[in-house]
C-alpha cells in the first residue's frame, strides 16, 4: 500500500508547492481537507518549529482516532513559515499569516511593510523567508527541519507568480522578487523546498 502523507494546511498555493517538491517520492500527498479533517489549531508557540509541531501533533491525534485504519501508517507533516525583516526586529516573523489580521489581503500587508521601510537603504532592508517543517511519525516520534532563503524587501510589489509576501521579497542572485520567478525556479530555491528536502532525508532514515 502506498504510504500517505497528510500535510496540515488548507492553503492551495502551499499544497501546489509541496506536491511539486515531493513529486518524485512514492507517497500520496493529501491536504487536511482531502483527509476529511476540519479543525482550528491554536498556534501559540514562540518559534516556527514549535508552531509546526503543534499542528502536526494535532492532526496526528485525529488520524489515530480513525477506526477504519485508513491513515494508520500516515505521516503528518506541518509547516510554519514566515518573513523576517531585520530592520523591523524580525517582524512579522511567526505572525506573518496573522499580520494586520488573518483576513487582510496580502496586498495591504505588503504595502504596509514597504511603507514602514520608507527611506531605508538596500543594505538595511535585509530579510529572509523561514520555513520549519515538523513530521509526526506513526510511532510517535516528531522530527523538525528548517529551510531559509535570504533576500531583501523591494520598494514595490513585483510579479504575479507567487503568493503572500513573494511580490516584495527580492532575491539579489536572481535580480527579481520570488513572485517574478517561474514556479519551477521558485520551488528549487524556496525556504519550503529547502526544509522539505531536509525532511525527505530524515524520513528516508525512518520509514
Amino acid at each position: 500500500m502506498m504510504r500517505k502523507i497528510i500535510f496540515a494546511t488548507g492553503n492551495a498555493g502551499k499544497m501546489r508547492e509541496i506536491r511539486d517538491i515531493l513529486k518524485e517520492t512514492d507517497v500520496q500527498i493529501l491536504s487536511m481537507k482531502e483527509a476529511g479533517i476540519d479543525i482550528d489549531i491554536v498556534e501559540d508557540g514562540t518559534t516556527f518549529e514549535e508552531n509546526a509541531v503543534i499542528k502536526a501533533k494535532a492532526v496526528a491525534r485525529i488520524l489515530q482516532g480513525h477506526d477504519d485504519g485508513t491513515y494508520r501508517n500516515a505521516v503528518v507533516l506541518a509547516d510554519d513559515s514566515g518573513l523576517e525583516i531585520d530592520y523591523l526586529n524580525k517582524e512579522p516573523g511567526i505572525y506573518s499569516a496573522r499580520y494586520l489580521g488573518e483576513d487582510m489581503p496580502y496586498s495591504v500587508k505588503n504595502k504596509n511593510l514597504i511603507e514602514r521601510l520608507t527611506g531605508v537603504p538596500d543594505e538595511k532592508r535585509t530579510a529572509r523567508f523561514v520555513c520549519a517543517i515538523a513530521a509526526a511519525l506513526p510511532g510517535g516520534e516528531v522530527v523538525t527541519t528548517r529551510g531559509v532563503i535570504e533576500g531583501r524587501i523591494d520598494y514595490q510589489e513585483k510579479g504575479d507568480n507567487g503568493f503572500g509576501y513573494d511580490p516584495i521579497f527580492y532575491v539579489p542572485e536572481y535580480g527579481c522578487t520570488t513572485a517574478q520567478l517561474s514556479e519551477k525556479e521558485k520551488n528549487q530555491i524556496s525556504h519550503r523546498c529547502r526544509a522539505l528536502e531536509a525532511m525527505k532525508k530524515e524520513l528516508k532514515k525512518r520509514i
